[in-house]
């Protein structure tokens, strides 16, 4: 059966978009979205999407059933934010309207959209469809955007990349909550001897996969257990590893640890987080609302972590810290 091409457009709070962006790559046949879309005439902008979060979806469903999942999805997960701490406010209203489309190639119309995103003067990240020369020095990280959360455009993303460019001096590197990979393959350009990530979301597994590729870098398996009863282990190789998992389920210590996650999250998993730090590792913690940092200084705290920096991009908030 022929898949049906859909686009929805749902009401949210624009600092949210990265945290609902990711509910529909975990739970729906989802081609790409777009944040938000401007319209300027003669310099200046006279139209804006910003708050609208436009979202391209494939499903074998007729249009009211597949309207009938996105509810309850939505539902279940706002529900879910809201019992962590998130506000009504904080989410926005989530009103949604779902549209037929009847060609393929429209599915493909949200990369016009993207560009190349220069997070530093020596980091840019690039669609893999757009032929882009580098500067000199310049490490470029190509990949698709829309195919999995981190794809390097959101401040989140970028606190992290900043971070490891100024405080990763070398050796191994675990990426927790990896997304696309996207921070994984800057530590591997970085000089990472080994880097492991890991996600709760099974989909995006293949998808790092497949931009570690992109980027002419190779991949690796975790080792075979040296002692069962332990869970100790060696890394079979050089390259990425990634897996479906978490911190709490990591044996291995490592010389830099990066978390974008979500504030509460932070806050619950940061024993384990601690935990895979060797001593005197650095870790950079993103996915912070300026306003929702208390509730993960408490934690850096409880842990007895060292606060090396403070970084903020708009109203996001980063930490490095030291074990």
């Amino acid at each position: 059966m022929n898949k049906t091409y859909y686009e929805l457009m749902l009401k949210i709070n624009p600092l949210m978009e990265d945290i609902i962006s990711e509910v529909f790559f975990e739970n729906f046949d989802c081609d790409g979205i777009i944040l938000a879309e401007e319209t300027y005439k003669d310099l200046e902008m006279i139209d804006t999407t910003e708050g609208t979060l436009r979202v391209f979806l494939q499903s074998d469903d007729e249009i009211e059933d597949l309207r009938y999942d996105i509810e309850n999805i939505l539902d279940l997960n706002r529900q879910e934010f809201l019992s962590r701490g998130l506000s009504e406010e904080e989410l926005g209203s989530w009103e949604f309207s779902l549209e037929e489309k009847k060609t393929e190639d429209w599915s493909q119309k949200w990369k016009e959209k993207w560009d190349v995103t220069h997070v530093t003067d020596k980091i840019a990240v690039v669609p893999d469809w757009i032929d882009y020369k580098p500067k000199k020095d310049e490490i470029i990280i190509k990949l698709e955007p829309g195919c999995a959360f981190g794809t390097g455009t959101h401040q989140t993303t970028q606190l992290c990349m900043k971070a490891l460019e100024k405080y990763f001096k070398g050796g191994t590197v675990a990426d927790i909550g990896m997304g696309s990979g996207i921070l994984s393959i800057l530590a591997k350009k970085l000089g990472a001897s080994y880097v492991y990530g890991c996600d709760t979301d099974e989909t995006v597994i293949e998808v790092a996969k497949e931009n570690t590729i992109k980027n002419a870098l190779s991949l690796c398996e975790r080792a075979e257990f040296l002692n069962e009863p332990t869970g100790e282990f060696r890394n079979s190789g050089e390259g990425l590893c990634f897996e479906l998992g978490s911190a709490d389920k990591i044996n291995e210590k490592f010389d830099f640890v990066v978390a974008n996650i979500l504030h509460f999250v932070l806050a619950e998993i940061m024993k384990d987080l601690k935990n895979i730090m060797k001593d005197g590792a650095l870790m950079s913690l993103s996915g912070i609302l300026d306003e929702k940092k208390q509730m993960v200084l408490d934690a850096i705290k409880r842990e007895n972590l060292q606060i090396v920096e403070e970084i903020k991009q708009d109203q996001w908030t980063s930490f490095v810290v030291r074990k």
